[in-house]
């Protein structure tokens, strides 16, 4: 009976034990969940979370906040003295939401441990009864928090993700009550700044894309970032990515304990076309080419993905190997010149190739003529350059930033990543996003738009 009693129960509240209700500006969708130790936890996404020690008691609340409504927050723009009275609005608002969710949750705690009383014991009674226990434990909880609450545990939260950073910002916790005042107005000053920035930027237009453009995302140097897979995923689906462009050094070692590190990529939303860096070994090579959804070009292999013909080489060189001598420039210049002499061949065959890639930029500068564009990496910094013969070299920076060996540096390497805009009937570049992340332990964002030459009005 205690076993349905408690899976019954919590079973109700996972499917209808939530409500949605605006607090302020916000809209929220809050939910009892059973805890070992209770407490709230409120979901800022993306920003992070904050939990409080609020009460002791086996349920804890959790607030997701979804969205900041643009008519809610152009309301406060417009009358900013209402902002003064934001306080008492939002303590209705949690009052409310909390009264329905104490409502929606005696209904699910009684529904889910009565339906599954029903389906273990066949009978009414059994089934009443486990549900008159479901009730009478969320009572026991709901006692137990409302007599353990603690309303001083706002002075002391646990801030995750992007919010750990918050105290630093906004100072104590203590001091904000000593000083209150003060914290007020800015506070006022704040919330009205950032719902007229809201109000602007609702009215631009969202990013919506263009069925006439082929949409590559060129990553480079990720050096075993695991980061990189979350960013590239998320860039993926919200620029609808047609293919993924890697110029090398996924790994560090190219190791075969490192060949896990590449299992993401077959489920990033996109075909990935790959060429080997001088840290991925012919390991490394070979694993990735057994992966789904993953093209591996090498020795001027061309490849038609998402009718877009793309060509690469392998780098000559694999640097972490010490029993054998770096032969430097010249092997690269060997691997641009017989990458050059393929993407003649393949244009000779009528199937000419719109994009080549190689690792290093000393072997992309020799495919100039023989393809429009060649997209390298190697040197952890970006380029943009037409060469003499018309082709266009596009390195591109460390979208892992730096990897590791960006612990060793002053400062953390950025992360690096574009998107690139092709015309979808002639192949050729139309613009580019330039996508840059703070690095380790950094929280900015910058994304640039460029155009070449011939497309500037």
């Amino acid at each position: 009976m205690a076993s349905v009693v408690l899976l019954g129960a919590w079973l109700g509240l996972l499917i209808v034990g939530s409500v949605r209700t605006p607090v302020g500006p916000v809209d929220t969708n809050m939910t009892l969940r059973p805890s070992v130790s209770g407490g709230t936890k409120i979901n800022v996404s993306p920003l992070g979370a904050l939990e409080l020690r609020s009460h002791a008691a086996p349920i804890r609340l959790d607030v997701d906040v979804d969205r900041l409504d643009p008519a809610r927050s152009a309301a406060l723009v417009e009358h900013p003295e209402r902002i003064s009275g934001l306080q008492d609005e939002i303590v209705r608002d949690v009052g409310r939401g909390t009264v329905d969710l104490a409502v929606r949750s005696c209904v699910a705690v009684v529904s889910g441990a009565t339906a599954l009383g029903l389906a273990v014991y066949r009978r009414p009674r059994p089934a009443l009864a486990a549900g008159g226990l479901a009730l009478a434990l969320l009572a026991a909880s709901g006692a137990t928090a409302f007599a353990t609450w603690n309303p001083k545990s706002v002075l002391e939260p646990k801030f995750s993700g992007l919010l750990a950073g918050a105290p630093s910002v906004v100072g104590n916790a203590r001091s904000i009550v000593t000083e209150f005042d003060v914290y007020q107005q800015e506070l006022a000053r704040l919330v009205t700044n950032v719902t007229k920035l809201y109000e602007v930027t609702s009215t631009l237009p969202a990013y919506q894309p263009d069925p006439a453009t082929m949409r590559v995302l060129h990553v480079s140097d990720i050096h075993l970032n695991p980061a990189s897979w979350h960013i590239i995923g998320s860039l993926v689906e919200q620029y609808d990515i047609d293919v993924i462009i890697d110029s090398g050094d996924t790994m560090d070692h190219g190791s075969a304990a490192e060949n896990a590190f590449l299992d993401p990529v077959a489920d990033l939303g996109a075909p990935y076309v790959w060429v080997r860096g001088n840290h991925d070994s012919r390991a490394t090579q070979a694993y990735l080419s057994k992966l789904k959804n993953v093209h591996v070009l090498d020795d001027g292999r061309a490849v038609t993905v998402a009718g877009l013909r793309v060509a690469g080489t392998g780098d000559p060189q694999f640097t972490p190997d010490r029993t054998v001598k770096a032969q430097g420039d010249p092997a690269e210049r060997m691997a641009g010149l017989r990458l050059a002499s393929a993407l003649r061949d393949q244009k000779a065959a009528g199937t000419p190739v719109d994009i080549a890639v190689a690792h290093n930029p000393v072997a992309a500068r020799e495919t100039d003529g023989a393809v429009p564009l060649v997209l390298a990496g190697h040197v952890h910094h970006r380029e943009d350059e037409v060469m003499k013969f018309g082709t266009r070299l596009k390195i591109e920076g460390s979208t892992g930033g730096g990897g590791l060996r960006a612990l060793q540096n002053k400062e953390p390497e950025k992360v690096r990543t574009s998107v690139l805009y092709l015309d979808r009937s002639t192949k050729r570049l139309q613009a580019w996003d330039e996508i840059t992340l703070g690095g380790l332990g950094l929280t900015t964002a910058e994304v640039s738009r460029l155009l070449p030459d011939e497309n500037r009005p």
